[in-house]
């Protein structure tokens, strides 16, 4: 070797040293801010949906209440027919139905069914009926089985 030699002074090639895992690269700050808001908004959307839908539990346990106590009496079929009203005053207040009785409320009740309306017509006719009749003309069972399909159908 040549003392003179600008080639041998050069030292061998070396690596430059890794950056550490922190502060993080951009990217990755931005993958975490993206994270953050979808899992916010699943929270919000979570909590909304169950608000919306506190009084629908509330129905079926009162529902659940109503069947335990269940009799052919015209005050039984005057609490089912409240707690319908309430339902349907929470999930459809532009229709007040709260204000509606009789031949309108049973239509009510049909109108937000999913589907067989015309086969019900009758029992609805009775089941309204029999809050202010004597003797009501509905079956409690088939009430209660009306009730919860059509609790069923106004989930949100």
């Amino acid at each position: 070797m040549m003392p003179d030699d600008p080639l041998s002074q050069l030292r061998d090639i070396h690596l430059p040293q890794t950056g550490g895992f922190w502060p993080p690269a951009p990217g990755w700050w931005i993958l975490a801010a993206v994270l953050l808001v979808a899992v916010a908004a699943l929270v919000w959307l979570v909590r909304r949906h169950r608000r919306r839908n506190r009084w629908l539990k509330q129905a079926k346990v009162e529902l659940a209440n109503l069947e335990r106590i269940v009799s052919k009496e015209p005050q039984w079929f005057a609490q089912l027919n409240a707690l319908l009203k309430r339902v349907a005053r929470e999930r459809y207040p532009n229709e007040h139905p709260e204000a509606q009785s009789g031949e309108q409320w049973a239509n009510c009740l049909l109108r937000h069914l999913p589907d067989g309306r015309i086969a019900q017509q009758p029992f609805v006719n009775a089941l309204v009926n029999s809050a202010w009749q004597p003797k009501p003309t509905a079956e409690p069972a088939q009430a209660l089985d009306f009730a919860r399909t059509w609790l069923k159908a106004q989930k949100c």
